[in-house]
């Protein structure tokens, strides 16, 4: 099925996923549309949190409801109210829980009974006997019966092929128009046929490498972090990540102006008052600037620019001192997390933040190897 919209609650400061589908709540003899909420720890709330079982249950005694009762009374939380004519349900009770017991497999990352059925076949083509069939046919009715049309991912054959598998020679199954049939020996050769294909293709689309790179990047590990450091006795003489810091010494020039780090310069652009500006400039440690700043006016607009000015500086940077853009480059095509305690805007806390200035200093890589690469741009 997959997970498309996500959703959470709190348990003892852990965070559980969720997700949820529509669903009728029947209280006092009307029915109630709204969010079945289920969750990765196996509670559900159905207008009250239950286990799993207790959901079960629930949907037992007609609470959450699969059959609608015509000329009813229905209602959508302050959104709308009428009465069913000539109501049509599709999902049974037993649907309905195998579906929440899919999902929760789902928001688990582990196989779940689709899952299990493709790995029953798999097993079954490769030694086809008679309890290899048997449990590819306990593992095809475990799919809650409404989503064994999807399994496949093949809305041309639907579960089909799976049918024909299970039968064998001679067995019925049923068509995809809905036609009553029996398996012959050219219908089972078409769908051994048709699951090497399969698997070939699928082989061949887990292999592939699109023409200008692979998904992802070869080089380890896939995220760099840029640590927030104070180094009391001044900054190491070797270069590493923390080079990559705004306050860390690299002068740049913009304007026919000179600047002592990117983080005074940033800010001596961004302030109105002269005063602060000039404290901002003088400051030693550059890191004090953050103090010196922290109840400063800034121009009008600045929030608009502060990305693209940010971009400008860091440009300059690198472009201005060689021996840190070899650091920067260095960082391959990882993904570069900016740790930053007084703005998540510009950088992260844990997994809060927006990381603004690791994506910038991506941007500018990508800038520096497209200089490198050569050509006439």
């Amino acid at each position: 099925m997959g997970i498309k919209q996500r959703t959470w609650r709190d348990v003892d400061g852990e965070r559980i996923a969720g997700t949820w589908r529509p669903a009728f709540i029947r209280n006092a003899g009307s029915y109630h549309l709204t969010d079945l909420i289920i969750y990765a720890d196996g509670m559900v709330d159905c207008w009250g949190l239950e286990s799993l079982d207790g959901f079960a249950a629930k949907l037992r005694s007609g609470w959450v409801a699969t059959e609608l009762t015509e000329g009813a009374r229905a209602s959508a939380h302050h959104l709308a109210s009428w009465k069913f004519a000539e109501p049509q349900t599709w999902l049974t009770p037993e649907m309905l829980l195998g579906e929440v017991r899919d999902t929760i497999d789902d928001l688990n990352q582990r196989p779940n009974s689709s899952d299990r059925c493709r790995a029953a076949i798999d097993v079954f083509l490769a030694d086809q006997t008679d309890e290899n069939r048997q449990a590819l046919r306990t593992a095809y009715e475990a799919v809650p019966e409404h989503l064994r049309v999807y399994m496949l991912g093949d809305m041309d054959q639907n579960d089909v092929p799976v049918q024909i598998l299970i039968g064998g020679i001679g067995a019925p199954y049923t068509t995809r128009a809905g036609s009553p049939a029996v398996v012959t020996e050219k219908t089972y050769a078409w769908v051994l046929e048709y699951f090497a294909q399969e698997a070939k293709a699928t082989a061949e689309y887990r292999a592939r490498v699109p023409a200008d790179g692979p998904d992802h990047p070869d080089s380890e590990p896939t995220s760099v972090i840029v640590p927030e450091v104070v180094y009391p006795k001044g900054w190491p003489q070797e270069l590493d990540v923390w080079v990559l810091r705004n306050e860390y010494p690299s002068p740049i020039e913009i304007g026919g102006l000179a600047y002592p780090t990117v983080l005074q310069a940033y800010w001596a652009l961004a302030v109105t008052d002269g005063a602060v500006r000039e404290a901002v400039l003088a400051a030693e440690p550059a890191r004090l600037v953050r103090s010196i700043v922290r109840e400063a006016a800034v121009r009008d607009g600045w929030p608009q620019v502060r990305v693209a000015v940010m971009a400008l500086l860091l440009r300059a940077k690198f472009a201005q001192n060689p021996d840190l853009a070899a650091v920067l480059a260095a960082t391959g095509e990882t993904r570069i997390l900016f740790q930053d305690s007084e703005s998540l805007f510009w950088g992260e806390r844990g997994s809060r933040g927006r990381n603004w200035m690791g994506r910038l200093l991506e941007e500018v890589r990508a800038e520096l190897a497209l200089k490198n690469f050569g050509g006439d741009w």
